[in-house]
């Protein structure tokens, strides 16, 4: 018997594997109500013979480990969608995976959050380089930017 291979989808998230480091801004927020800035880095690799991209995260503010949060993002065929599962130092689980899709060349994630809805974009700039941002929605259709960071490969 042959062993299964990974989708060929799973190939246009190749573009996140590297170590990144980044500026991030951090709107005003219900978690942080002042906003402010953070430095951060990543470390992306694909993992499990292709199955999976595992992401390493940690954020630094004023020069200390703010929060680290661990990534797994894969490719779900019956669905058709990439989903993406988050484990952080906030505790809590993930409660469902965010589901993702390719709009052109940005990939963007949706899930319940705790305020209502989280949308995730990664977009794909020049080589060695990605924008990231995250925005919040109470009802899924106005969204407000919760961090903005531009991804460069270290």
């Amino acid at each position: 018997m042959e062993p299964p291979r990974p989708a060929p989808e799973l190939a246009r998230l190749a573009f996140l594997a590297g170590t990144w480091s980044v500026e991030e801004t951090l709107h005003p927020s219900p978690w942080d109500p002042r906003g402010g800035t953070a430095e951060a880095t990543l470390a992306a690799r694909v993992a499990l013979d292709g199955f999976a991209v595992l992401q390493e995260y940690e954020q630094r503010r004023q020069g200390r480990v703010s929060y680290r949060g661990h990534g797994v993002l894969a490719w779900e065929p019956r669905e058709r969608c990439y989903l993406m599962y988050w484990f952080d130092t906030l505790g809590q689980p993930p409660a469902a995976p965010a589901k993702g899709r390719f709009e052109g060349e940005r990939l963007v994630f949706e899930a319940p959050s705790p305020m209502g809805r989280a949308r995730y974009t990664y977009e794909p700039k020049r080589e060695g380089e990605f924008d990231f941002r995250i925005e919040h929605s109470r009802d899924g259709r106005e969204w407000q930017p919760f961090v903005e960071a531009r991804y460069v490969r270290t």
